[in-house]
């Protein structure tokens, strides 16, 4: 199927792009990677009068270190991150969860501030984005403003983001010698989560000081898992230990139902990915 006609911009600085957004208004669409929005418009699911290409705009891209966090381009692709070493070093987690998106294609075109913005409930980056405590810094005709990923995500693909605000940045405070893992569950390889889990872990001579805990797909928006952080914070990282903290992943969730699961099937899910997600954090 052939897209709607539109008016097709390409600024190549930020502030350019803030000036096209406010002038198309309300119906206009960013473009990032595009592998969300292009397969919507071919199916006119989305009617854009103006698209706005965020791909020539270099300050946008990238890793950087700021003091004690982690700066991220929005337009960073999937197979950037996944090959920082200062990702790998301060936000291991984010490349956990980074390698089990799509494909090896998808990762050369897609970017994680595309993925943030989007904000799809079963994509992979919003929960480990969530579990790491990131401020998304977004620009808007106002200047720059930030927000907490807490307060970013409202509902089903629906942001903190105003119509004529763009994602900039993703910043990630350090997460420096935590374990992370990320667990996902899905009916075929490269499909979306039914669930995952996003759990990084500070430890010390076996005991878990310090948790973080996010779900995939278990509401309209990702999840903090607060019962299973505050079970598994000093206590040994043991089979038993794991486990109790794991019974409390469900708690105060909401689970999409779907052709793929129902609602306690997919709390069933949460729960037994989470110890396994948490064991293998924690090396136990």
């Amino acid at each position: 199927m052939i897209p709607a006609p539109f008016d097709y911009v390409r600024p190549s600085t930020v502030d350019e792009a803030v000036q096209a957004l406010a002038a198309a208004g309300e119906d206009a669409k960013v473009l990032a990677g595009g592998q969300s929005l292009l397969p919507v418009l071919r199916m006119r699911l989305a009617a854009p009068t103006t698209l706005i290409d965020l791909g020539r705009v270099a300050e946008l891209r990238g890793v950087r270190e700021e003091g004690g966090e982690l700066v991220i381009g929005a337009m960073t692709t999937h197979y950037d991150v996944q090959r920082d070493a200062l990702v790998a070093s301060h936000a291991a987690l984010l490349k956990e969860a980074t390698d089990t998106v799509a494909d090896p294609q998808i990762r050369h075109r897609g970017t994680l501030g595309g993925a943030i913005a989007h904000a799809d409930p079963a994509g992979d980056l919003l929960a480990p984005v969530l579990a790491l405590d990131a401020s998304l810094v977004v620009a808007g005709p106002s200047g720059r403003r930030t927000v907490p990923a807490a307060e970013f995500f409202r509902d089903l693909f629906t942001t903190a983001l105003a119509p004529d605000e763009l994602l900039v940045e993703v910043r990630i405070p350090k997460h420096t010698g935590w374990r992370a893992h990320y667990e996902k569950f899905n009916r075929v390889a490269q499909a979306w989560s039914m669930v995952a889990v996003a759990v990084t872990v500070r430890t010390e001579a076996g005991v878990i000081e310090e948790a973080r805990v996010a779900l995939t797909n278990m509401g309209s928006t990702p999840v903090r898992a607060s019962g299973v952080e505050s079970a598994l914070v000093g206590v040994q990282a043991t089979a038993d230990s794991i486990a109790a903290a794991a019974s409390h992943a469900a708690e105060g969730t909401n689970p999409p139902v779907d052709s793929n699961a129902d609602v306690e099937y997919r709390r069933h899910l949460a729960k037994v990915l989470t110890g396994r997600a948490i064991a293998a954090a924690a090396g136990a």
